[in-house]
């Protein structure tokens, strides 16, 4: 039974990743469809072939876009759970600066939060590095949203269930280990992992400030070229190649806890 059941689980992944394939190639399919018909429409032509020159200044800002991503990903799970921390917590002064700190960055575009941080505030307290000041600006915008996943799937939690808990003898500790954590890793994780496919896709705001990430490699390319159409359907669809397995990898995991519970 045991051999049948992982038969049954593999062939499953297997079907899944096929359809995810299936439907990433319908999609780009349609996409560069609709594309070709506008451009065949205004009578223009495309030629990528000026970017294979220049190949690895475009990996570079691929990779930089990488660890942008991950290092704001970390920093901000970080910042989440200790949001959600004061929102928890008795002394009311905790309570507010949390509150005051979600609906402020959550109610403005990150676009005016990176040109506040980083002419105003970054520079009224020295930093200079904007790799750094990108990382924490990105980390910053994105912690108040992953605090919202953290608390509401902390709320979700129901508290009969830490009663019972009680009433056998569990610790603290044990009660976390056993019951919380393991209903916060089935209901965070899926949402965490899409959640760093939109801290790929804001990393392309950085730009504005000058980091040499995947965006702003592309335009210099443009403005240096004069290429515009063809280096922004690259960017496009390198920005795809970052977001479209996250995607897969998310929906996989809600699968997966989904099926678990």
């Amino acid at each position: 039974m045991i051999k049948i059941k992982n038969l049954f689980l593999v062939t499953d992944n297997k079907i899944s990743f096929s359809k995810f394939l299936i439907n990433s190639c319908i999609l780009i399919g349609i996409i560069c469809t609709i594309l070709y018909f506008s451009f065949k429409e205004i009578g223009l032509t495309l030629d990528f072939t000026f970017l294979i020159p220049l190949k690895k200044r475009i990996i570079d800002g691929f990779f930089m876009t990488f660890y942008i991503s991950l290092g704001s990903f970390f920093l901000s799970f970080i910042i989440g759970i200790v949001t959600v921390f004061f929102q928890k917590t008795n002394i009311i002064i905790l309570r507010y600066i949390s509150y005051i700190y979600i609906k402020f960055i959550r109610g403005t575009p990150l676009i005016m939060q990176i040109y506040l941080f980083f002419y105003i505030i970054g520079t009224a307290w020295g930093i200079e590095n904007r790799l750094f000041a990108g990382i924490l600006i990105l980390s910053i915008f994105e912690g108040a949203y992953i605090s919202e996943i953290l608390r509401g799937s902390l709320d979700s939690i129901d508290e009969s269930q830490i009663e019972i808990a009680k009433s056998i003898g569990y610790t603290k500790y044990q009660t976390f280990r056993f019951l919380i954590f393991p209903q916060l890793l089935t209901r965070t994780v899926p949402a965490l992992t899409g959640q760093l496919a939109s801290i790929v896709k804001d990393s392309s705001l950085l730009s504005i400030i000058a980091i040499i990430e995947l965006t702003q490699t592309m335009r210099e390319i443009s403005a240096t070229n004069f290429k515009l159409f063809e280096c922004y359907l690259a960017l496009g669809l390198l920005y795809l190649a970052f977001t479209l397995p996250l995607s897969y990898i998310s929906e996989k995991l809600e699968r997966k806890f989904k099926y678990e519970s």
